[in-house]
């Protein structure tokens, strides 16, 4: 009972968000963003080929800034991208080893 108890308290307390990206990709981070810049880039795609197939001009312009925030996003992960992993890698402290 108790531990229904904790792990209900868990699920329910919120998780801090991280206000800047960290400097060091992992490979589990490498990976994710693959994947979010796959899906962001097609999602543009979409919104690029269905907005010039759509006749209503209001609509059309709707899915047109759709596709324009995917832009930006996607533009957004690559930006953060750009840092030097292995560079940044040699910053982070290394555990002492025990002789």
């Amino acid at each position: 009972m108790q531990q229904n108890q904790n792990q209900t308290q868990n699920q329910t307390q919120p998780q801090a968000v991280m206000q800047t990206p960290p400097q060091v990709v992992t490979i589990k981070d490498a990976q994710y963003l693959k994947d979010q810049l796959s899906w962001e880039l097609l999602a543009m795609k979409k919104c690029r080929h269905f907005a010039a197939e759509c006749s209503d001009s209001e609509i059309a312009q709707a899915i047109d800034q759709a596709g324009q925030m995917h832009q930006r996003h996607y533009e957004l992960l690559l930006r953060h991208l750009q840092n030097d992993n292995v560079q940044q890698m040699k910053n982070v402290p290394q555990p002492q080893s025990q002789q």
